[in-house]
């Protein structure tokens, strides 16, 4: 039963947001190329998910992550939107309808996992990889109301995966530190912002802010990494 309840658990969620994705679209025609996206999102991240707990050996899915596919399914709606507004118009009241809870979420399952007792390596990971492509998507739609530099929000852990390849010193494990979680939530409440068109005369000051907060996030762990490394390094040389 638990096999099985590990198996079905991600394919029901995919499930979910195709649903989701399909009554959007039943209500506002949209392009293919949001159908496409959506669902190539959907299938991805929940392959991910499955392939994730089978080599964990892990028995049950659990609340907390439950919670995090569920924003998952949120994101996936959100995707396609996105990248339908490249090629036509899309409703930003509905855009930031599915933005606000997959935020919300954000927060729930966090709360879940600790009052469950059911913290996990594979869910930290999880909320985190689904908080990153959620910036992605919000700053390209951004991007085209404020300028390509807000792709900058999305992108810049990537590129700090990618420079990992590169310098394995920057693939060390980091310390837990809640500013970071503080930082995502404000580019996420940032980016909405700029997307719902509320605020247009302070969306680039407020996107602005948000960028500068996230390098000094991402400089303040490159530098404690390179200290790290460094002391290794010499503790090494030392002996």
């Amino acid at each position: 039963m638990a096999i099985k309840e590990v198996q079905l658990a991600p394919i029901g969620l995919a499930v979910l947001g195709a649903a989701g994705v399909a009554a959007i679209w039943a209500v506002d025609e949209l392009p293919a190329i949001g159908w496409f996206a959506a669902l190539a999102y959907l299938t991805a991240s929940n392959a991910l998910l499955l392939i994730a707990l089978r080599r964990r050996r892990t028995p049950r899915l659990g609340s907390a992550n439950v919670v995090t596919a569920t924003r998952s399914a949120f994101v996936a709606i959100i995707t396609g939107l996105v990248a339908a507004s490249f090629v036509a118009p899309i409703s930003a009241p509905l855009l930031i309808g599915l933005v606000v809870p997959a935020l919300a979420l954000d927060a729930v399952d966090g709360w879940v996992a600790r009052r469950t007792g059911t913290t996990t390596e594979l869910g930290a990971r999880f909320d985190m990889e689904v908080d990153a492509f959620l910036l992605v998507v919000l700053s390209a739609y951004v991007a085209q109301i404020l300028g390509p530099w807000v792709l900058a929000i999305g992108l810049m852990r990537y590129v700090f995966v990618a420079a990992g390849w590169m310098l394995p010193w920057l693939r060390a494990q980091l310390p837990p530190r809640y500013w970071r979680k503080v930082v995502t939530a404000v580019q996420g409440i940032a980016l909405a912002l700029a997307a719902s068109g509320l605020i247009p005369e302070l969306a680039d000051v407020l996107v602005g802010v948000a960028l500068v907060l996230l390098v000094e996030s991402f400089g303040r762990d490159v530098v404690w990494l390179a200290l790290r490394s460094r002391s290794r390094r010499a503790e090494v040389g030392a002996s």
